[in-house]
């Protein structure tokens, strides 16, 4: 049986301009909440230290989970990070902006 998807929010401040806050959204299989906050922490921190080494970010693994949108100078709020299933119905559900169609390897697709 397929693991439920989870979305998980971290709020996240600029280091430079601490006025300037944000939110990080990470989305993937998991087992429970604490267990999708685990692994957003675990692929945003690949992807901070491939960046700060040169190197392109990670893609998306297989369970779904990935981090291409992280940028450094900004700080995630770990602590307040919070984990929901993540309802395809009434959340975000991202469709193909040609066909209308549910982009393939997405849940909901």
């Amino acid at each position: 049986m397929a693991k439920p998807y989870f979305q998980v929010d971290v709020p996240i401040t600029h280091q430079a301009q601490p006025d300037r806050r944000g939110s990080y959204v990470f989305t993937g299989q998991a087992d429970s909440g604490r267990e999708a906050v685990r692994i957003a922490r675990e692929v945003c921190d690949a992807a901070l230290a491939a960046h700060a080494a040169g190197l392109a970010v990670p893609r998306r693994r297989p369970d779904g989970w990935g981090a291409r949108g992280v940028r450094p100078g900004w700080e995630p709020d770990w602590a307040a990070a919070r984990a929901h299933l993540w309802d395809t119905a009434h959340g975000w559900f991202v469709r193909s902006a040609r066909s209308g169609a549910p982009v393939p390897g997405l849940p909901g697709a």
